[in-house]
């Protein structure tokens, strides 16, 4: 299904559409809509139905004709915004939260309407047309109900032989923000990128074929490309990926991809962790626990898509970008627990845990980005379990070379509409890293914290005087659960709003600079 996003500042209701959108707060005496007709009587509808305005309750309308459109969906808003929340470009939390619930209503409609288009395919009934005036007056109203469209419009079906094919759907959002609607279009078409490449069969995408997708994007967009085989690997020590994909028959890769403006105010570069499957190696997950293990390379997916973003974009920064991918397999030539190996650089790991793999196939990235004197370094991964324990499905966590560091990228993720929430690093818990017999140990005797002793792990990579920060995306990145507001079940593009924010804030000096080095 292809979805084509446009704008139109006509009356949606005289929009030639198969069905219009419109919306409603929950206010205290009943549903508040925020489109106004006298050619029918929305509210009586509204109320003979039992409608309350709560957060994405979808509530339909016929029309008997007295539109243009034959049905009037009404999404619910939630309670209405404060005043803090209703000021146009205002970066408050409640702001935030507001343009949040727009996002989903707008994502909620969308899927509906889109399974009834799946439903009906091939009959008169099919919704191919969708007015939506939902309050879009300012551009960031605009650039998040578009978002949300888009997003709730998203259907995987590559693997599927039965059922009805969805067909092409047009979507009208009634706004005169053209470049806010644009905005929305380049961050879906990327979130939509990560949620393909993470909903494929691994099979399909082993390290060879997600470094050649890279490859497809760089050349698409003007980017730089570099790919390193595992005889390249090898030559130049890049003994963490080598390591984590000596299980495999599919041998690893890492991508290194570019981009560059004339007027960068410094260098960016992100870091994902790229594991086409996850099978624990030799320290195998349970069956259950593997059922999702196709995501574990949504970190490096997530980069990627966020390099194709910030091409289009075109902030004045430099952003370089490595996608560290290998698949972890039980092999014979698997690399064992007590195997000690060298990162590159010269560092020296004992592996415990080959399940531990995701933090040994970064390090190689973090030392090597050193000669690309960031200003910024940024990896992003679905890192441990323990995320997931700590915070849940939906927030991922920050850590940081400095408390500030933490919560600027936060910050950033909340204006750029994602769940991120700063974490500490506790030196008490560095000395479970102690190895009798190398530099560091890959994981900690004891269990607790073990989101934050990952991140303890990788800050030894950093570079001397890089600022650093570690996002832990192994919650958010994949919906194993559920539909709901614009997420489908599977692959969520999580990270890439956050990562495109960072890179626009750095170009505005935002996140520049370095106070102590941070380590």
């Amino acid at each position: 299904m292809t979805v084509t996003l446009l704008t139109s500042q006509s009356a949606p209701t005289a929009t030639d559409a198969d069905a219009l959108v419109t919306g409603a707060f929950q206010g205290p005496n009943g549903p508040v809509l925020t489109l106004s007709t006298d050619d029918i009587d929305l509210m009586a509808a509204l109320t003979a139905l039992g409608a309350t305005g709560k957060a994405e309750e979808i509530t339909k309308i016929p029309t008997g004709g007295r539109l243009t459109a034959p049905v009037v969906v009404v999404v619910g808003l939630g309670r209405e915004p404060g005043q803090a929340a209703s000021q146009a470009g205002a970066e408050s939390a409640e702001r935030q939260a507001y343009l949040e619930r727009l996002r989903r209503a707008a994502g909620a409609v969308a899927r509906d309407l889109a399974s009834a288009t799946t439903a009906s395919s091939g009959s008169s009934g099919q919704v191919r047309r969708v007015a939506i005036a939902l309050p879009a007056d300012a551009p960031d109203e605009a650039e998040a109900v578009a978002l949300g469209s888009l997003l709730g419009g998203y259907s995987f079906r590559k693997y599927r032989t039965t059922g009805g094919t969805p067909g092409d759907v047009e979507q009208i959002v009634h706004t005169a923000q053209d470049d806010a609607v644009g905005r929305a279009r380049i961050l879906a078409e990327a979130m939509t990128l990560v949620r393909d490449l993470v909903n494929t069969s691994p099979a399909d995408l082993v390290p060879a074929d997600l470094a050649a997708a890279a490859e497809q994007v760089a050349a698409a967009h003007g980017l730089g490309v570099q790919v390193l085989d595992e005889n390249d690997l090898a030559k130049e020590g890049f003994g963490g990926i080598l390591a984590v994909g000596m299980g495999s028959a599919h041998p690893p890769r890492l991508v290194r991809l570019e981009y560059t403006h004339p007027d960068a105010a410094g260098t960016v570069v992100f870091a994902g962790k790229g594991i086409t499957f996850d099978s624990g190696g030799l320290s195998l997950k349970p069956p259950k626990s593997m059922e999702t293990m196709k995501s574990d390379m949504s970190g490096a997916a997530a980069v990627l898509a966020a390099m194709q973003a910030i091409s289009e974009f075109g902030p004045a920064v430099n952003v370089v970008s490595y996608l560290s991918i290998a698949e972890n397999m039980p092999g014979g030539g698997a690399q064992r627990p007590s195997d000690v190996i060298t990162i590159y650089g010269g560092k020296t790991v004992e592996v415990l845990n080959t399940d531990a793999e995701g933090r040994l196939v970064l390090a190689d990235a973090l030392v090597r980005s050193g000669a690309d004197g960031p200003t910024l370094l940024v990896d992003v991964a679905t890192l441990t379990g323990a995320q997931t324990v700590a915070l849940g499905t939906r927030t991922a966590g920050v850590m940081a070379s400095d408390d500030s560091l933490a919560a600027g990228i936060a910050d950033a993720a909340r204006r750029a509409g994602e769940a991120m929430w700063p974490m500490p690093l506790p030196e008490d818990l560095r000395k479970g890293l102690d190895s009798t017999v190398a530099d560091i140990a890959n994981v900690s005797g004891d269990r607790s914290g073990g989101m934050l002793v990952a991140g303890l792990f990788l800050r030894e990579f950093v570079p001397d005087g890089v600022r650093w920060a570690h996002l832990d995306i192994a919650g958010p990145a994949y919906n194993d659960g559920g539909s709901y507001g614009y997420v489908a079940k599977g692959g969520t593009g999580s990270a890439v709003r956050t990562l495109v924010q960072i890179a626009v804030d750095v170009a505005e000096g935002k996140l520049a600079g370095s106070p102590d080095g941070g380590k």
